[in-house]
């Protein structure tokens, strides 16, 4: 059980762990997919084919045509030359919907199909199992840290502590803890998912592509890996810009309560991009929290970089409250995992 306050900030860069890209393998898909000019060729993706029938769907659903979809994603496709980032693309454009229409949906579309093929199934293979095979991830030391030691009877409790702020846009957190749980305190399945949901704090800078059946009953309801959903046009609209969350006073109190919470900060495959940092620690109020960080295969000099960007956005004289690691993200959980107990 965790039990000191603690915020989790997950990056792309976790996502490796369970088979699903990362900022770099999604914008590259994105690229290959928004490839319209081999359209009327015999060169042509299963994705583009796919891409080219939701823009004709979905065109007249959002007030766009067709051309104006095609047209905003080529303008993507180009982008993708001078960029590392989708997040990054969509925020050069927040002045052109079609543009911006056009890479939601796009982001939708692969993170669903993203979630099909991870490891992360969408239900236990055999009875007994989690729908997550074997320890080497994040998630399976994250349900752990949350559920060791935790009373039946005090199972609301182990959740009290914790605050995650994810930067991806799938839903394998809120997929896979409702399992753990259930593992854990013998709960059936519709038991655990309503515990997630009441009590799990969780905020999503970029949004996420859709909630999952348990979390709602509206058009924003995708089930897990749903390559097929037929709600896409509304789940784009769960995709955020930094602009877009700028401009919402709710949203920014909610992200800089769950930073400010934290007493202990974990960066598990965070990247530090300059516009994912500053949404986080833009006026954010802290207290000189111990900062916990991975750094898988970063060079020496970068890692200097690092540490100047989080003495100078933090005020943190204090040395022994950096730690950065060259491990994985569950390796991080797992051998720090007293600490993050204690």
């Amino acid at each position: 059980m965790i039990r000191t306050e603690t915020t989790l900030i997950i990056g792309a860069g976790a996502n490796r762990e369970i088979e699903m890209p990362d900022g770099r393998d999604l914008l590259a898909k994105i690229a290959a997919g928004f490839e319209f000019e081999r359209l009327n060729s015999e060169v042509k993706s299963r994705d583009l084919i796919a891409l080219d029938a939701l823009f004709r769907e979905i065109a007249p659903e959002i007030g766009l045509s067709y051309e104006d979809l095609v047209t905003g994603a080529m303008a993507i496709r180009d982008a993708t030359l001078v960029s590392t980032s989708i997040d990054a693309i969509l925020e050069q454009y927040g002045h052109d919907k079609a543009v911006l229409a056009a890479g939601k949906i796009a982001i939708v579309f692969y993170t669903l199909q993203a979630e099909a093929k991870s490891t992360l199934a969408a239900e236990p293979r055999a009875p007994g199992e989690l729908p997550l095979r074997g320890t080497e991830n994040w998630l399976f030391q994250l349900g752990q840290l949350i559920v060791k030691g935790v009373p039946r009877a005090r199972a609301e409790e182990c959740f009290d502590k914790l605050s995650i702020v994810c930067f991806n846009y799938d839903r394998a957190i809120e997929h896979y803890l409702p399992w753990v749980v259930q593992r854990a305190f013998g709960m059936d399945y519709e038991e655990a998912c309503a515990l997630v949901a009441g009590r799990l704090r969780i905020v999503h800078p970029y949004g996420m592509a859709g909630r999952l059946p348990w979390q709602a009953e509206d058009d924003n309801v995708a089930a897990w890996g749903d390559e097929s959903a037929g709600n896409i046009a509304a789940l784009s609209k769960r995709i955020f810009t930094a602009s877009q969350r700028a401009g919402s006073r709710q949203f920014q109190s909610y992200l800089r309560a769950e930073m400010s919470r934290g007493k202990r900060l974990g960066f598990l495959g965070f990247g530090f991009d300059p516009m994912n940092v500053a949404m986080l620690f833009d006026n954010l109020e802290h207290d000189h929290p111990d900062m916990l960080v991975t750094l898988v295969g970063v060079g020496a000099v970068e890692r200097k970089a690092i540490l100047r960007l989080i003495h100078r956005l933090t005020s943190i004289t204090d040395e022994s409250l950096i730690t950065l690691e060259d491990m994985k993200a569950y390796e991080m959980l797992r051998d720090y995992g007293r600490f993050f107990e204690s």
